[in-house]
């Protein structure tokens, strides 16, 4: 029984490509120091040429079992000190990032860059920092905030830009669904959690955005407005 088991759990591994067998990832001949060298460099490329943040289970796979990612990425960042780029934690995972000083320069040359920001209007920022703070939200939700409705069409323009994606369904009658952000989003605004969000916790402890505040507004219109149809 325990052999066919173990053939079982052979027979279910993905099967290692040619590259993976000949790839050597612990480098075990070369001294400690070159070693460490080669994986920094290793590592360094493969943030580099990604269009993505990379996480850390990416970067495990062309470093050995014993090394440290974050101390890898700590010797990478003080070498770029001097340098007008930096490797910096976003969504979840590390890219090659402009420093900000060099933002000016960067865009009076009009060169193509890799990844260009979306064009947001006032509205809609506002309605994408809004979910970002109370998500998940309701469409609903965001109309008695901003106190007009929030249209269909701005939703759609926000999850076509990939800032958006569909969270759980909300509690409140109905079950709407709710929206919330992705690492798209975290990535375009240089965050590495939603924890980074500034200012949160004062926002919310002044009330200035508070998803319980809203839901009760929500329940206490649909409430009067069940009391004037009861009353038809």
């Amino acid at each position: 029984m325990a052999g066919s088991n173990a053939a079982k759990a052979v027979r279910g591994r993905r099967p290692k490509s040619k590259d993976e067998i000949l790839f050597d990832r612990e480098l075990e001949d070369l001294p400690p120091e070159l070693r460490w060298r080669e994986w920094m460099l290793r590592v360094e490329a493969v943030i580099f040429s990604a269009t993505e943040p990379v996480s850390r289970e990416i970067l495990a796979r062309v470093v050995g079992k014993s090394c440290s990612i974050d101390l890898l990425i700590d010797d990478l960042r003080e070498e770029l000190r001097s340098r007008p780029y930096d490797i910096v934690a976003v969504a979840g995972g590390w890219q090659h990032r402009s420093r900000s000083a060099y933002a000016s320069a960067i865009r009076a040359s009009q060169a193509p860059t890799r990844s260009a920001p979306a064009y947001l209007s006032e509205h809609e920022a506002a309605v994408l920092a809004a979910i970002a703070y109370l998500q998940p939200v309701t469409r609903s939700e965001l109309s008695t905030m901003f106190g007009k409705e929030i249209s269909r069409d701005t939703i759609a323009s926000l999850r076509d830009a990939g800032f958006l994606g569909s969270g759980p369904r909300s509690p409140t009658p109905g079950a709407p669904y709710t929206y919330v952000t992705t690492k798209h989003f975290l990535s375009a605004f240089g965050l590495e959690t939603l924890r980074d969000l500034p200012d949160l916790e004062r926002l919310e402890d002044d009330g200035l955005l508070s998803r319980q505040a809203l839901v009760r507004e929500e329940l206490a219109k649909e409430g009067a407005d069940g009391d004037e149809q009861d009353q038809l």
